[in-house]
């Protein structure tokens, strides 16, 4: 009777441990493919950083700027005779 009980008892923690493994067999493998999408999220984000960095050194050059002062708003370098020398 108490090995029948005992028998029944280590059944029951069996299934329970079964069970658990693959509980944890599962989320192992759901977190695994979140991850591998994270990373490939981050791969895209690190090649979309790289390109705005890119584009903020082009538009940001000295020539550019330059260049965009004179065309779109219209500023010359003043003459000497219009420059004032201010001291403190």
């Amino acid at each position: 009777m108490v090995i029948r009980i005992l028998a029944s008892v280590l059944m029951v923690a069996i299934l329970a441990s079964a069970v658990g493994v693959i509980y944890i067999k599962h989320l192992n493998r759901t977190l695994f493919i979140e991850l591998q999408q994270l990373e490939q999220e981050r791969d895209a984000m690190d090649v979309e950083w790289g390109k705005l960095a890119l584009e903020q050194s082009t538009w940001a050059t000295h020539d550019r700027i330059e260049r965009v002062a004179r065309e779109q708003l219209h500023l010359t370098v003043p003459n000497l005779d219009a420059v004032v020398l201010v001291m403190p």
